[in-house]
Parts: C-alpha cells; structure tokens; sequence
C-alpha cells in the first residue's frame, strides 16, 4: 500500500494536513506534538516516515478515487440491499404459546413492545429492550431478513420459527441506502481492496508455478522370497 501511496505526488493541502494528522493522532492515543515525537522514536521512524505514514490513508484514498471512482456507482448498486439500513423490535422466545400470546398483547394494545422484550426477551435484544439497529440486512438471519425486507415499517409480524427460537418482530424503520460522496469513497476503496486481493492471488499463484513439482514416492522394495 506504501508503494501505491507513493505513486500520488500531489502535495495535500495544509487543511488536509491537518485533518490526516488529527485522525492519526485519535488512532493511536496521540494528545499533543510531545506524544507524537515520542511515538516518532519509539517506532524508529525519520520524521519523513512518520510524515508519509500520516499522509498515507488520505493518499490512498485519493488513488482509489482515481482508479475505481468510475465504477464506484455499479458496486454500489450491486450491493446496495446490503447497505440499506433497518431498525426492527425483536422478542426471541424458545416457546411457541408464549410468543403467540406476546404477540396478541402488542397486537391488541395491552402491553408494550419494549417493556415486554425487557422481561421476556431471551437473547442479547432484552438488554436494549428488543431494540436492534440500525443494521445492515446481511446482520440478520436470511429467514429474518426475509421478511424485514418485504415488511411495512411499523408493521408487526406474527410469531415464525428460525431455528430453535420463534421471533416476534415489528419493523421500525427501513433506510434506503445512498449513493453520495462517502459511499462513493467506499465503494471505490472496496474495489481496491478486491483488486488488491486479486493481485496477491496473481503473484501466489506465478510463485508456486515456479516451484519444483514433488517427486513421486519411491516404491517400496519388494519383499525378499524366503
């Protein structure tokens, strides 16, 4: 990544300077120019290193907005069901009857979604009182997010197995995921990572060509005849 990096000699602006080397400093612990030079010896960089490690993530940035800003808006769209977001209530119950009957009192008005996956609840949503999200739909189980997919928002979905567990879910809201700059810078460093996966398999593979193929296993000596 350094090599690629180094291939943008365009200067950063000194606002953009300033902004690497803040997110820099938040990364790793840095409080003032002290701490800095003391990270600088500590990792026995020159300060022309450190300067370029700084530099480096926005410089990357800037390459993969370069190279695959284009098809940016087509990874996007390939992958936009997964970069929508959803907020859904959700009650996990071992026992059928029981999530039937929750179901009818939130369905009827008696009792509140919340207060009753605070008492019922019986996975890691009663800590939030059934509150999941905001989440990408990939988070939750295919059956799940099935059916998240295809609901209204507000919507109170009758009791359905997954697994070992029978869910009562309510969709809170559902957002569209969107094409703007941030996610465009995404997409873009997505398709770098790809890329750059794709490289190192390239170079994997031209290596092991080269290597010497395996001997065949001598074959055992016949046994002498008595």
């Amino acid at each position: 990544m350094l090599a690629v990096a180094a291939q943008d000699a365009t200067p950063l602006t000194p606002e953009q300077r300033q902004l690497a080397l803040q997110a820099f400093a938040r990364e790793h612990g840095l409080r003032d120019a002290a701490a800095l030079e003391s990270y600088r010896q500590q990792q026995l960089l020159a300060a022309a290193e450190l300067e370029a490690l700084i530099e480096l993530p926005l410089r990357l940035q800037r390459h993969c907005e370069r190279q695959f800003g284009a098809k940016a808006e087509a990874r996007f769209l390939e992958r936009k069901t997964q970069l929508d977001r959803v907020v859904y209530s959700l009650l996990r119950l071992t026992d059928a009857g029981l999530a039937r009957e929750l179901y009818l009192q939130i369905a009827e008005g008696e009792s509140n979604f919340a207060d009753l996956a605070a008492v019922h609840a019986q996975g890691p949503e009663k800590a939030t009182r059934g509150i999941v999200g905001p989440v990408s739909l990939t988070q939750a189980h295919p059956l799940l997010a099935d059916r998240l997919r295809t609901a209204s928002p507000g919507a109170l979905l009758e009791p359905f197995p997954v697994e070992n567990w029978w869910l009562v879910v309510r969709l809170e809201s559902l957002t569209p995921a969107v094409f703007d700059a941030p996610t465009a810078t995404k997409m873009a460093e997505e398709l770098f990572q790809q890329w750059l996966s794709e490289q190192e398999e390239r170079q994997l593979g031209q290596l092991r060509a080269l290597l010497p193929t395996a001997a065949p296993a001598l074959a055992s000596p016949a046994a002498a005849t008595p």
